[in-house]
């Protein structure tokens, strides 16, 4: 028995039936002979038949599932569940995601007492190619989120939330922002590094399993760059936290932003019909990105 690891896994859902991933979660933890909780928290979702499936979670043994009465975001959603759990561990999870293998609680258990305050395990795609309408969610997935650990080491505090075990008392003290937007993990991952937090990568991913279409995944990349532009003018993080920010930078030392915005402006059509085709272009994503960044900085 882990004396010190009591374990509270907490799974913040919308419109995902996440029966299937609580109940292997479930058989784990018992087989790890550990204290343990699991907690699911819809946030107000309007889906019928995940609804019906979410009503069984709490006949299992260390399970509970409670639901918002309105629809207030994965932030808030998460704060909830870290406040209703009664262990000193969270290992958060998004509803779309399944671990790799049965030792999936184990692995994670081993690092407990190892000194640090985050241990992130990391995410992976199918190697299966999704349907064309999903491409450019798993290209981009796969070439961009699917790190190794030691890859991960390099930069420990880029921190993808959707598979992380933390120290209740430090998130607590990280993820205190009710905002309900888009793009919130480049904050998060900002404040842990501000608190000085022990940050460890293992191998230990999760397959990621729910692949929105390319048209929704454009919508939120955008979104997530308006939640980027609004925290680095509020001064809630620096002008380098993320890639497209230090792109921005470079381009925006020579002078050229005006011109880079002219060219990519004209292109625009022709980019968004090769994300939407048989095979994406990441580079081309990266610099539709950019040019709307640009866009965002021009008119602030």
């Amino acid at each position: 028995l882990y004396l010190s690891a009591m374990l509270s896994i907490l799974i913040p859902t919308y419109n995902y039936n996440t029966l299937k991933l609580v109940k292997n979660l479930q058989l784990q933890g018992v087989k790890s002979d550990i204290y343990f909780e699991i907690l699911v928290l819809d946030d107000a979702s309007n889906d019928a038949q995940s609804k019906v499936a979410h009503e069984k979670i709490s006949t299992l043994d260390y399970c509970s599932f409670f639901e918002n009465k309105k629809n207030i975001g994965r932030t808030a959603t998460r704060n909830i569940l870290a406040n209703k759990a009664k262990y000193n561990w969270l290992l958060f999870l998004d509803a779309d995601v399944t671990p790799l293998d049965n030792s999936f609680i184990a692995r994670y258990l081993k690092q407990i007492d190892k000194k640090n305050d985050v241990i992130s395990g990391g995410i992976v795609y199918e190697n299966q190619k999704p349907d064309h309408k999903q491409l450019l969610r798993w290209v981009y997935g796969r070439k961009r989120e699917s790190k190794s650990a030691k890859a991960r080491n390099k930069k420990p505090y880029n921190i993808i939330s959707a598979n992380l075990l933390i120290d209740k008392k430090l998130f607590l003290n990280a993820n205190n922002f009710e905002t309900n937007q888009y793009g919130l993990d480049i904050y998060f991952s900002y404040k842990i590094r501000e608190l000085k937090a022990k940050v460890l990568h293992i191998e230990n991913p999760t397959i990621h399993l729910g692949l929105e279409s390319t048209a929704v995944f454009l919508e939120k990349s955008l979104h997530a760059i308006q939640t980027t532009h609004i925290l680095e003018k509020d001064k809630k993080i620096d002008t380098a936290s993320r890639a497209l920010q230090i792109r921005y930078n470079q381009l925006n030392s020579t002078g050229a932003t005006k011109l880079f915005i002219f060219i990519f402006s004209g292109l625009e059509k022709k980019i968004i019909k090769n994300l939407n085709s048989t095979n994406p272009s990441i580079f081309l994503f990266d610099l539709y990105k950019l040019c709307y960044y640009c866009k965002l900085m021009k008119n602030a």
